[in-house]
């Protein structure tokens, strides 16, 4: 038989184990929350080159960030008669990042001939994600949200 006193030693050991953890839970912080960046949802087509191309992909870039190189080497072989690309810069052209609230890059847009941001990443995206963006916006403009989905959400 198990004496009484070890019985009560191992239950105030169990109540404190409890205290314990309960005294821990509530000291946890909770995860911050996740940045999400600005993403421009229009653009002014007259601000970039090839005003009249059906689509452009503008790659906002800056020249000390080491994947905007990347994310700008996988936008340009979209380059062709109805798709513009335009890498900016933003020790070149730091208006147009301003002017469009540009705070994270690398930053793709894809937008229609309007203007209208129809895909985005924020990010390096992979080479298939955004030849996947532009095939969908170009095959149907009108319900394309492209593989980044709506334009304030991207990647």
């Amino acid at each position: 038989m198990i004496p009484v006193e070890r019985l009560v030693v191992a239950a105030v050991l169990v109540a404190l184990a409890v205290v314990v953890a309960v005294v821990l839970d509530r000291r946890r912080v909770d995860a911050p929350t996740q940045a999400r960046w600005a993403v421009p949802t229009q653009l002014d087509r007259s601000d970039f080159a090839r005003a009249e191309a059906a689509w452009l992909v503008a790659v906002f870039t800056s020249s000390t960030c080491d994947s905007c190189a990347g994310a700008l080497a996988r936008a340009l072989p979209l380059e062709s008669a109805e798709v513009a690309v335009q890498e900016v810069e933003v020790g070149a052209e730091p208006e147009l990042h301003r002017r469009y609230g540009i705070d994270a890059v690398p930053c793709l847009v894809v937008a229609d001939a309007a203007g209208v941001v129809r895909a985005s990443f924020v990010g390096p995206p992979t080479a298939t994600d955004l030849w996947a963006a532009v095939a969908d916006v170009r095959r149907d403009p009108s319900e394309a949200s492209g593989s980044a989905g709506a334009p304030e959400t991207g990647r």
